[in-house]
């Protein structure tokens, strides 16, 4: 069973059915990566016509579209084959399709992405109860991002791996403060930006931060030695990957949320970020780019302010 999924209400807990699933499921998993695959805004569990099961997080997609692309598949889950996930050798591990309520009003699903990071931090206590060793790696996507640092600073110690963001849409600051939290100590962090996302940094700044807090399309420089932020937008970045084994696509739009995950070769980099392949650590990756998100050739932000605390927290 390389996929399960596990959908969470807008509470954000973790159903008691759900865990159930989740512990067969990892009763039976082969050694390997446990993922956890968390969407952006737009899709909610609940309404087939927007269902994340039917779109990115399947197996095989039924929606037809440019930006569908099976994300377990080109992970290496399901069988991958020949694709840019191919993991021949590996332990296939387990991927976890995470439903949460991402539809209505863009507030409603900022509150929600806040809360359903309990869920998550529920699954990696899951896991980690086990006591095989294997921690929660994730891999989101635009409001997907606050979901999943929500889980993070709700964790635990050593229950968090490996968290890939994707046009993260959430601020520098809430990074920061998932980073320095016990479990963000020992995880390892890698923002994956462009500058084709530069409209939906503007956005969210604008939308929820009052354009006072930084988002984090920006990086988020002096976060430690275990974060990297990855500008794939930037040519010299991608030559820099390049260098490494990894070549990554240049884009074809000026303006673009789901570059991240469209780009060619951007997978096959993931892949080896989870399957902890060399080359991939945060420290590797950030002495082979010479172009870093929030350093080289910045982008314009409509920052006001300092970094300032997250929304709804006091310093």
């Amino acid at each position: 069973m390389p996929l399960i999924r596990l959908d969470l209400p807008r509470d954000g807990r973790l159903p008691a059915e759900a865990a159930l699933h989740l512990d067969r499921a990892l009763a039976a998993a082969p050694a390997g990566p446990v993922v956890a695959m968390v969407h952006g805004m737009r899709f909610s569990p609940r309404v087939p016509a927007l269902s994340p099961h039917r779109h990115i997080l399947a197996l095989d997609p039924a929606e037809r579209a440019r930006r569908v692309v099976s994300w377990p598949r080109a992970l290496g889950f399901g069988g991958a084959g020949e694709g840019e996930g191919h993991c021949e050798g590996d332990g296939e591990g387990l991927a976890i399709a995470i439903g949460w309520e991402g539809c209505g009003p863009p507030w409603r699903a900022w509150a929600a992405a806040g809360r359903a990071g309990a869920g998550l931090a529920a699954i990696a206590a899951r896991l980690d109860a086990r006591g095989d060793g294997r921690p929660l790696d994730i891999v989101a996507h635009s409001m997907g991002a606050r979901v999943a640092l929500a889980g993070v600073s709700a964790a635990a110690p050593g229950r968090i791996g490996r968290v890939i963001l994707l046009a993260a849409a959430e601020f520098a600051c809430t990074g920061a403060w998932a980073a320095a939290s016990p479990a963000g100590r020992r995880a390892r962090f890698f923002n994956v930006t462009a500058r084709e996302n530069g409209l939906f940094d503007a956005a969210l700044e604008l939308g929820f931060g009052a354009a006072l807090w930084r988002g984090l399309g920006r990086g988020l420089p002096g976060a430690g030695p275990h974060w990297v932020d990855l500008d794939i937008g930037c040519a010299e970045t991608r030559a820099g990957l390049a260098a490494l084994g990894f070549r990554i696509g240049g884009g074809t739009r000026r303006i673009c949320h789901w570059s991240p995950y469209l780009r060619p070769g951007v997978f096959a980099l993931y892949t080896a970020i989870l399957r902890d392949r060399a080359a991939t650590t945060p420290a590797i990756l950030r002495a082979a780019l010479p172009c870093r998100a929030g350093t080289a050739a910045p982008r314009r932000s409509l920052r006001i302010g300092g970094i300032g605390p997250p929304p709804g927290r006091t310093a």
